[in-house]
């Protein structure tokens, strides 16, 4: 079969989009953008007991932040609209029309209460060939009983009519040839008169037809319903331009077995969300992926290898790089263990090589929220300080802990470090450094560098002590860059203010 590469991704707006959802979504934007097609966001709506509002918009705002880009969708517009289910009754009620003419589907009035009473009286009931000719459908009624019960407006569901004993072959590019016997299959319910809408199974059949989509890309859990599927396209005459199929596998937990859940997410201290979500019903909030500090293209590179690898040992790619190299062939088919602190590490990694400018603007509303007034440092300023502490981080926010000293002078001191580098001349000694800064002629970095280590050389003073001392006065602890960059950044006076508070302050240990 040769034609244009066509996905889609279709998710129901039924709450937020789970992190497994966002790599479905990822691998069919790869595939088509490898293969120069189009990527289409359908949206699965015919749930209706089951709609959460603010859910459809998080999907899309979901997608945009991750760089996921959508070429025909309820925003963007199509040929082949519209693109929420829900706005597609009529088209539903002709092919629905059409298989209950050709007579490969069927009406039945069973009501719940008779169902559960079947499911009651037989083990393991299934709705099929066995047991459809003791129900209330129209294969098992006059006809005259029937036409009364429509006239009546009886609630009703049209079941696709299975036959049995036939041996169902599923093409799957990942995973090879599927074969599964029809008898498993029960009469699926494809349309419920209560709301006038398809189920799942008919909805994506014929949009995925209509929408002419050659590759559906989804989860391994609807392999089962893949049988199914094939048969639709067959009775609806349609199974030349049948999609090939790809059933990825699963995320699985990080310890333990089973599929990655929020509980996991939650009880190991990762977000398994893109963004942070708001449940409308009862306001509990859930971490997500952008609001936890991470950069959108660390969480692409990071789900892209949850399953899929290049062929090499590549780690860090672009988009356009994974674009490049993806292929269903490097894909694996078993599932893949959710390795958080991978996450954490291609953060990091991306850090290191965002511009300093812009991780000064994505730091400024952390200064702010630690009651610090950023618009009194300038963007050169806070860059900065970024460029020297930014090899120590995970995330923006760890920012903070690594650089609010040159933002905030310190008012409490490390007991540890006093303990260890605060001795009884040490007051005498910053005193004399103080004189010698100064003095200097040149304050930078590399000007104040030699002229102290010189000073303290010749007055033979123990270097190691001195210089944590002064450490311990800028800072408040014996951590941070390079002493002299530090100095540097925040200038002579405030150098000489603080090491002057931490005479004033710091007390020796008793020995």
């Amino acid at each position: 079969m040769n034609r244009k590469v066509r996905v889609r991704f279709a998710p129901s707006p039924t709450g937020p989009l789970h992190i497994g959802g966002v790599r479905t979504a990822l691998y069919n934007y790869l595939f088509a953008r490898r293969n120069g097609g189009d990527m289409i966001l359908r949206i699965e709506d015919t749930d209706s007991n089951r709609f959460v509002p603010g859910a459809e918009d998080y999907i899309n705002e979901s997608l945009a932040w991750l760089g996921i880009k959508i070429d025909e969708g309820v925003r963007e517009g199509g040929a082949y609209g519209p693109y929420k289910q829900s706005e597609r009754r009529d088209i539903y009620r002709t092919h629905v029309r059409q298989l209950l003419d050709a007579g490969r589907a069927y009406i039945a009035f069973d009501t719940p209460e008779e169902l559960e009473a079947a499911r009651a009286a037989t083990p393991n009931f299934q709705y099929d060939a066995s047991t459809r000719m003791n129900m209330r459908n129209s294969l098992a009624m006059q006809p005259e009983e029937v036409k009364r019960l429509m006239d009546e407006g009886t609630p009703y569901v049209v079941r696709f009519l299975i036959e049995p004993g036939r041996d169902v072959e599923v093409n799957d590019l990942l995973r090879g040839k599927v074969t599964i016997n029809s008898s498993i299959l029960d009469d699926k319910v494809l349309y419920k008169s209560a709301d006038d809408l398809p189920t799942y199974h008919l909805a994506n059949i014929v949009d995925d037809h209509l929408m002419e989509v050659s590759h559906v890309i989804r989860g391994e859990e609807w392999l089962p319903s893949a049988p199914l599927h094939v048969l639709l396209y067959e009775a609806f005459g349609w199974a030349d331009t049948r999609p090939e199929f790809v059933h990825l596998p699963l995320l699985l937990k990080p310890d333990g077995k089973g599929k990655l859940s929020k509980r996991d997410g939650d009880r190991l201290g990762f977000p398994v969300f893109p963004l942070e979500w708001t449940d409308p019903k009862t306001g509990a909030v859930s971490s997500g992926y952008r609001e936890s500090g991470y950069l959108p293209e660390a969480v692409i590179n990071f789900l892209a290898l949850l399953g899929w690898n290049p062929g090499d040992d590549t780690e860090i790619m672009s988009m356009d790089e994974l674009i490049a190299k993806f292929s269903f062939d490097h894909c694996s088919r078993s599932g893949a263990k959710f390795a958080f602190d991978k996450g954490r590490w291609f953060n990091h990694e991306y850090l290191q090589t965002t511009p300093d400018d812009e991780l000064a603007r994505l730091f400024r509303p952390v200064l702010e929220a630690h009651g610090v007034n950023a618009a009194d440092f300038s963007d050169d300023y806070i860059a900065r300080v970024v460029s020297l502490v930014k090899g120590r981080i995970n995330f923006v926010a760890d920012l903070w802990d690594q650089a609010k000293f040159f933002f905030v002078a310190p008012l409490t001191y490390a007991e540890k470090d006093i303990k260890k580098r605060w001795k009884e001349d040490t007051p005498a000694i910053l005193t004399e450094l103080i004189e010698v800064l100064r003095s200097l002629p040149d304050f930078s970095s590399k000007g104040a560098e030699p002229v102290v280590l010189d000073w303290v050389a010749a007055k033979g003073y123990h270097l190691g002590n001195v210089m944590n001392a002064f450490r311990l006065t800028l800072v408040g602890e014996c951590k941070g860059p390079h002493i002299f960059d530090i100095t540097e950044l925040i200038g002579r006076d405030e150098t000489i203010a603080r090491i002057q508070r931490g005479i004033d302050t710091i007390k020796a240990p008793e020995s």
